[in-house]
């Protein structure tokens, strides 16, 4: 059971990160945007049990939650520890949720050149797009690579986030497009 090491704000008002000191998972995320997706996933389940939550997402030593911005941020973080303290710690199920976790994109569809674009674009996101994402309790993966179109899903904090369909995209899509002159990066 992951004790909580701290509590921090991220640049969303409506999400806070939890730091952990024992992993839930060894790198496999998992984000739930509606209490619907999250059947099968104890952790998940009971957080959205809790009145105003509308999103979880969680990775190794951290979980976001965010609220719907109705809830008293101190009285809620009380109701959040219960449920995150009393999760399992990442064991033999990780390899199985790596299977479920939906967030690479199938390639096989993808001809040799356009998986060698996706390569290249999650390299350049890699290194420097996710590790500041993460930092703030989310993340992002692609969805999807059609032609000149890259689709991205937001998770965690940066899924509600105001600047992550405003500056944090328009980023991304100027990063991208050192290596892809022509790219439109659009968040799904």
């Amino acid at each position: 059971m992951p004790k909580i090491a701290e509590i921090e704000p991220t640049p969303n008002p409506n999400a806070m990160k939890f730091i952990l000191r024992e992993p839930l998972t060894w790198g496999i995320t998992r984000s739930f945007d509606k209490p619907e997706q999250a059947v099968g996933d104890p952790l998940a389940m009971a957080l959205f049990d809790i009145e105003h939550v509308t999103n979880v997402f969680y990775v190794d030593h951290w979980v976001t939650v965010t609220q719907d911005g109705d809830a008293d941020w101190q009285e809620l973080m009380r109701k959040l520890a219960v449920p995150i303290r009393d999760a399992p710690s990442a064991d033999a199920k990780s390899e199985q949720l790596a299977g479920q976790s939906g967030a690479a994109m199938n390639t096989e569809a993808l001809s040799e050149e356009d998986r060698e674009r996706l390569h290249k674009i999650n390299a350049i996101l890699d290194e420097q797009i996710r590790p500041y994402l993460q930092n703030d309790g989310g993340d992002l993966f692609v969805v999807g690579l059609e032609g000149n179109k890259l689709s991205v899903h937001y998770q965690g904090a940066c899924g509600s986030c105001p600047s992550s369909l405003s500056g944090t995209l328009v980023g991304i899509e100027n990063l991208v497009r050192q290596i892809e002159p022509d790219i439109e990066v659009v968040a799904v």
